[in-house]
């Protein structure tokens, strides 16, 4: 379904459903949903969040990454003015009505000594790993998750795409995964493999925002 059709299908569903805007909350992802991975939304998509659908419902975005990257890629630091509810770090930041309200820490869940066992784990798998390329920071630390790339966040678009391609065929990503569950058994992580994404996984303790929105 093209972004032009879904808007015009979530905005039929909206009007259907919402007869109260103080009890109604819309969330939307933003690589792979508002936006191309890790692209600037079009102004479009902006202006039909903004202008159409807010007087409807309360509108909340959440995302894996971190604050600036998310407003890089939705216009800016006013996304915390123009969107009543934004939760970067997959929600372990979380932002009302422009201000910090609630905000977790993985070295709380985890502890240094095993934040350090993981990074070192996954640093020393990918150090004997050959792929058709490697750039640079392989491993990005932020507030509620870490993110481990194969062949490094500094890739370009089109490396991204390639690795993606790459991965689908030799599962590069899933076999550092499996790794991890039989041998970090207990280090208290969950997995996912990024969509789109040369990224080998998002990891995040099983706690999310405590304080009701």
């Amino acid at each position: 379904m093209n972004r032009l059709k879904l808007r015009s299908v979530v905005f039929q569903l909206c009007c259907s459903i919402m007869t109260c805007r103080a009890n109604t909350i819309c969330l939307f992802d933003v690589d792979g949903t508002l936006t191309q991975p890790r692209q600037k939304a079009q102004n479009e998509t902006l202006d039909f969040l903004l202008k159409k659908l807010k007087p409807l419902s309360h509108l909340a975005i959440v995302s894996g990454s971190d604050m600036n990257k998310v407003a890089e890629q939705l216009g800016g630091e006013k996304v915390l003015e123009q969107f009543d509810f934004v939760f970067p770090e997959n929600g372990l930041v979380a932002y009302k009505n422009g201000k910090l309200f609630e905000k977790k820490s993985i070295i709380d869940h985890m502890g240094e000594d095993k934040i350090q066992t993981f990074i070192n784990y996954c640093l020393q798998h990918l150090s004997t790993v050959t792929l058709p390329f490697k750039r640079g920071n392989f491993i990005e630390f932020r507030t509620g998750l870490i993110n481990v790339s194969p062949v490094g966040r500094s890739c370009t678009q089109a490396e991204r795409d390639a690795f993606e391609k790459y991965d689908k065929e030799h599962k590069v990503r899933q076999a550092l995964i499996d790794k991890l569950n039989r041998d970090l058994p207990d280090i208290g992580l969950t997995y996912s493999i990024g969509k789109d994404s040369p990224f080998l996984c998002s990891l995040l303790p099983p706690t999310l925002c405590s304080q009701p929105f």
